[in-house]
């Protein structure tokens, strides 16, 4: 038996498919992968993220050690903002992908949970010398409320100071009311909100809004939503070998002055050398792209690292990790057969649109 969050007898009730994720017994789906990917596109959906990893980070020397541990700069946003970040190894490796948030005394993170273990050892060993207190809030759970029409929906739920919260954040901040915090972010490619509460307090929320509409979604409309939009899954795109300059990732590195964070030098090495990069693929013919499928382009040999169906736009697309200079066609190694597919730039979708470009 896995870990379960809070709202497990919820899944149940509501017939979902429970799988073991990462050591977590969590909804694959609730009868239909691509009725719930359609309704966060179209109106909305929920999430339990509760398997997140929440960690406080307390004390006088909490700006600098995240400084020094990230490869973003937390100094690049005010308090009550979210950054998204690497965390690296000295090679440049990602060790983990991780949003912080910056409050008013503290900072949050929500890292991977299949990652905790190997994340909580790092941080902690990183930390000496630093006069930073790290805390684990395993008693918080987490619900990602996704889709065009989720954050009014939801401000019409909740009453007072919450829903004006939701109405009033702009993307990528957040709020704090009591044990709640309310931050305008994703991994959908649609509007939406993430919530960070109590156990008891997401239980109630998933029925209000389980009764106001709002559809369960699962880890399988999880997958193709993020994938639409571009955004990495880690362990897939990225890991202990993989840099975010070979990941798509570079946009989330801040070099300015002097801050030596983890992984810099590496870093510096590998833009001057040159490196490979992500590009997004779609399948010209019948057929799933998937994981580790040999692509070939015109520029060398790379390899898949995430993909699906798209239920958005009813073919088949995928990340890669190709040599530097691959455009316009390519081919894929499916079954023996080499299969035409076009080189774009992700993300394929953005609030319910086409946004790809040929690459």
């Amino acid at each position: 038996m896995g870990h379960r969050t809070p709202l497990y007898d919820r899944h149940l009730d509501q017939n979902a498919r429970m799988v073991d994720f990462s050591g977590w017994d969590m909804p694959v789906h609730y009868g239909s992968l691509l009725e719930e990917h359609h309704a966060v596109r179209h109106s909305a959906g929920v999430f339990d993220v509760s398997h997140m990893t929440v960690v406080d980070v307390a004390g006088p020397g909490a700006r600098d050690w995240l400084r020094h541990l990230l490869a973003n700069d937390v100094d690049r946003i005010p308090v009550g903002r979210a950054l998204y970040s690497a965390m690296l190894n000295p090679d440049g490796g990602v060790i983990d992908d991780l949003i912080v948030y910056r409050r008013e005394q503290d900072y949050r993170l929500v890292v991977n949970c299949g990652t905790r273990e190997k994340d909580l050892n790092w941080m902690t060993l990183q930390a000496e010398g630093f006069e930073v207190t790290l805390t684990e809030r395993a008693e918080l759970a987490m619900l990602a409320i996704q889709g065009p029409t989720a954050r009014a929906t939801l401000a019409g739920l909740l009453n007072g100071r919450r829903g004006e919260i939701i109405n009033e954040l702009k993307v990528f901040a957040f709020a704090e009311d009591g044990d709640w915090m309310i931050a305008r972010t994703g991994y959908t490619g649609e509007d939406g909100v993430e919530i960070i509460l109590p156990g008891d307090d997401a239980v109630v929320l998933w029925v209000q809004l389980m009764e106001a509409g709002i559809r369960p979604c699962g880890l399988g409309a999880r997958d193709t939503l993020r994938l639409e939009a571009g955004m990495n899954l880690y362990g897939n795109d990225m890991d202990e070998a993989v840099s975010p300059l070979e990941a798509g990732m570079g946009w989330t590195l801040s070099f300015d002055g002097e801050r030596d964070f983890i992984g810099r030098a590496a870093l510096v090495q590998q833009q001057a050398a040159g490196h490979s990069v992500q590009v997004g693929l779609i399948l010209q013919e019948k057929g799933v792209l998937r994981a580790h499928q040999k692509v070939i382009t015109g520029a060398g040999e790379g390899e898949i690292t995430s993909g699906t169906f798209s239920p958005t736009l009813g073919v088949s697309i995928a990340l890669a990790r190709v040599p530097a200079g691959s455009t316009g066609m390519a081919e894929v190694e499916i079954r023996n057969k080499r299969l035409p597919v076009q080189i774009v730039r992700p993300p394929f979708v953005r609030n319910g649109k086409t946004v790809y470009t040929q690459q």
